[in-house]
């Protein structure tokens, strides 16, 4: 694959446009839930949710708080609650937050409130801007790709600083079988045009293996598992540590 674009370089992607028409924004989502599902994205993160949390002992906090970074539609959200659910014996607070208020509004009226023995909330929020909230496990998963390396080094910082168990997020893996997956997959999975443009474009400015550890070093996170997953993605996890967590 060609080097990592730069910010400047890459075109913006249709999903990010605030005058996006409302039809073709929720049938993104739409399409956007159907990847995930496909993708399995939602037991890869809970999985590693649910060890960093058994590895730091946290089964006498009640409940356990997470926090889901650009949680788009609440779809993924709310897969985690129900994977948590089931697996874990106290109850589960996940809060997703998105800058969109769009997307916000979609999450609130199809995912939130209980799923299972989880509860699922949804708040707009510019954590960029602000940095993550406190909570035991942060998370997020294909928003990385959106951000140049500066602001991803310093949300993973961020998360780091607020998570008291860890962190654990799952992105795209730029490579030319990741590209023609994100065609292909886009195409028989989805209607939506939204979906078929994003889709590679994601890929594109998406990292490579390397390239993620390479953000991980720099944001003080040399602890963190790099595990290369299907479908052409990443998942990340870390446990909190002293250094990740200063006082």
């Amino acid at each position: 694959m060609p080097p990592l674009p730069s910010l400047a370089d890459r075109p913006p992607e249709l999903m990010d446009d605030p005058a996006l028409d409302q039809a073709e924004h929720d049938q993104a989502l739409t399409a956007l839930a159907r990847i995930n599902w496909i993708s399995g994205t939602a037991s890869q993160l809970g999985r590693r949710a649910v060890r960093l949390l058994q590895t730091a002992a946290a089964a006498d906090r009640r409940p356990v708080q997470i926090i889901d970074i650009a949680c788009g539609g609440g779809d993924l959200t709310a897969a985690v609650a129900r994977y948590l659910g089931t697996r874990l014996a106290q109850p589960v607070e996940i809060i997703g937050l998105d800058v969109s208020e769009r997307a916000i509004g979609w999450a609130r009226q199809r995912q939130a409130g209980r799923s299972g023995s989880a509860t699922l909330t949804f708040t707009q929020a510019d954590i960029v801007r602000d940095g993550c909230p406190p909570c035991d496990i942060a998370m997020h998963s294909l928003f990385l790709h959106h951000l140049g390396d500066d602001a991803a080094v310093a949300l993973l910082r961020s998360m780091a600083a607020a998570a008291d168990v860890g962190g654990v997020f799952s992105d795209l893996r730029r490579s030319r079988l990741g590209l023609l997956l994100a065609r292909l997959g886009t195409m028989l999975l989805a209607r939506s045009r939204v979906a078929r443009v994003d889709g590679p474009l994601s890929v594109k400015a998406a990292r490579t293996p390397a390239e993620y550890r390479q953000l991980l070093d720099a944001a003080d996170l040399a602890q963190a598992q790099v595990d290369c997953t299907w479908p052409e993605r990443v998942c990340v996890s870390w446990p909190r540590t002293e250094e990740s967590h200063p006082c």
